[in-house]
């Protein structure tokens, strides 16, 4: 007569310990492009902004307390059992998606900009705990290098940050035209350098002309080394720089003043105006860029020509929406058209300058 019981299920097999962190990390890799597109979650209650941040704050130090955990028994033999290892992971697993999931509270009506930085932040968190997981997982676990890469992982540097990031839209938008102040500063500073040292590419072919300072003839002239004509600015290039530098100007001084007035007269509680001002701002410091790119040799007057139009439109638009804003209680305000003024003049002197180009 058969036995009634049935005999047990043989229990699953758990891969190693090293194997099973690797296998996490490309769990929390497929993370990343759902934080990215990931709408707020919706819900028919009030948002309570105290409680987010107090329980975005909280999943942050239960992140970093399970990163500090699973370190400290991965840096050290012997390794955790099988069994060990699946439970450290299923908390470090659990200990993301909990914060994910406060991410998901913080609803578009609080700013997109706000939004954007929180979300910034937890892909941060997020990416920093693969990495761990991945750094944990190469062998031998005390190579010196191993742990000066843990030292400096990524995923406590953010979980720490978090207590720093912006609690309003009003603040998240002066944070990032604070930033955008700061990277066209930093174009128009290496642009000037660059002017005032007549040598574009100075300090980049130093060590080129001091080993081949005994070596150069005319054939190297004829190849390229650094006497070739391509490296340095024409009198025309210098001519043209002129206004390009002053355009810059007028951008740092544009933002400068979007700031200003967003901090003295911004509303928190106009969200989207905000949202508009940071949007439009954002696309200063990239043309910026591009501008300063296109005027290092060889030059292409025609290109110089289309990306300072292109900076143009993008100043005249932040005016334009700045102006129209709640932050200009007074849209006479002088500053305004003096600025567009400045910013025109710039652009006709270029447009004379690079004329004879278009008619070639």
């Amino acid at each position: 007569m058969a036995s009634a019981t049935a005999p047990a299920a043989a229990a699953p097999t758990l891969a190693p310990p090293l194997q099973q962190l690797r296998h996490l990390a490309e769990e929390l890799r497929l993370l990343l492009p759902r934080v990215r597109v990931g709408e707020a979650q919706e819900t028919t209650e009030e948002f309570n902004r105290e409680m987010f941040w107090r329980r975005l704050n909280e999943a942050a130090v239960t992140v970093s307390r399970e990163a500090t955990t699973l370190t400290t028994v991965f840096s050290q033999l012997p390794l955790p059992s099988p069994q060990e290892t699946q439970k450290f992971c299923e908390q470090v697993h659990a200990a993301i998606k909990a914060f994910i999931a406060v991410y998901y509270l913080l609803p578009k009506d609080q700013g997109i900009t706000l939004r954007k930085l929180v979300r910034g932040a937890t892909l941060d968190i997020v990416d920093g705990m693969a990495q761990l997981m991945e750094v944990l997982s190469i062998t031998p676990t005390q190579s010196p290098e191993n742990n000066d890469l843990i030292s400096y992982n990524s995923v406590w540097v953010a979980c720490q940050q978090m207590p720093q990031i912006p609690r309003d839209n009003k603040a998240a938008a002066l944070l990032m035209l604070t930033k955008n102040v700061d990277f066209v500063k930093d174009a128009h500073e290496e642009m000037e350098r660059a002017v005032e040292e007549c040598d574009p590419y100075s300090g980049l072919l130093n060590d080129t002309d001091e080993n081949n300072s005994d070596n150069h003839s005319d054939e190297d002239d004829v190849l390229g080394f650094p006497s070739n004509q391509d490296l340095y600015w024409s009198e025309d290039d210098q001519e043209l720089i002129i206004p390009c530098l002053a355009l810059v100007r007028a951008s740092k001084a544009c933002l400068k003043k979007i700031r200003i007035l967003v901090a003295e007269n911004g509303k928190k509680d106009q969200v989207a105006q905000l949202d508009d001002i940071v949007d439009i701002s954002d696309e200063i410091s990239p043309s910026v860029d591009d501008l300063a790119l296109s005027i290092y040799p060889p030059m292409c007057h025609l290109t110089v020509r289309i990306n300072s139009a292109k900076l143009v439109s993008v100043l005249k638009k932040a005016l334009e929406i700045t102006k129209a804003s709640h932050v200009t209680p007074q849209p006479e305000d002088s500053w305004i058209p003096l600025l567009i003024n400045a910013i025109d003049h710039c652009m006709n002197r270029i447009k004379e300058l690079t004329q004879s180009e278009l008619e070639l």
